[in-house]
């Protein structure tokens, strides 16, 4: 595997996606929750897709359900939620593991790729994968960073 354009996955409405779908654009992947204190982030994700969608830029979000039981919905809840609570127009994808022998291969790929401050496993929800237009890993954030504290490592690669 030559980067993340190699890798499908499914679509909440269960389609399954290649991500050469958004090949050449500049990607935040982040692993998602609708019950999790940093869930607000949705806001701040939403604002950098609206902003920075026409310039060739996709968050790609990830509900996952492995942090404190914090996505127990399903797809159609987490759509609704989505909807609804914050306005989200980027892809949304089923849920999925980040983490252990059932984590999805390309988080798989992602924790291989950049590794976090205390390991290569996902620690929490709203960790964040800056993906450039060729589709290599060159940032990885955590929970906390707030996605406009990104923004500007962001426009550099657009």
């Amino acid at each position: 595997m030559s980067g993340v354009y190699d890798f499908t996955a499914q679509s909440l409405a269960g389609e399954e996606v290649p991500l050469t779908r958004f090949e050449g654009q500049v990607l935040l992947i982040v692993n998602t929750a609708s019950a999790c204190g940093f869930t607000p982030q949705y806001k701040g994700l939403q604002a950098l897709q609206q902003a920075l969608g026409p310039r060739g830029f996709s968050v790609l979000g990830f509900p996952c359900n492995q942090f404190g039981a914090q996505e127990p919905g399903d797809a159609k809840q987490i759509e609704q939620f989505c909807e609804t609570k914050y306005d989200v127009t980027f892809p949304m994808f089923a849920k999925i593991d980040v983490n252990g022998s059932r984590a999805h291969p390309l988080y798989q790929y992602l924790q291989k790729e950049k590794s976090g401050l205390l390991g290569s496993s996902i620690k929490w929800n709203f960790t964040k994968f800056l993906i450039d237009r060729s589709g290599k890993v060159v940032g990885r954030y955590a929970p906390t960073a707030t996605p406009d504290s990104i923004k500007k490592d962001i426009e550099k690669l657009l």
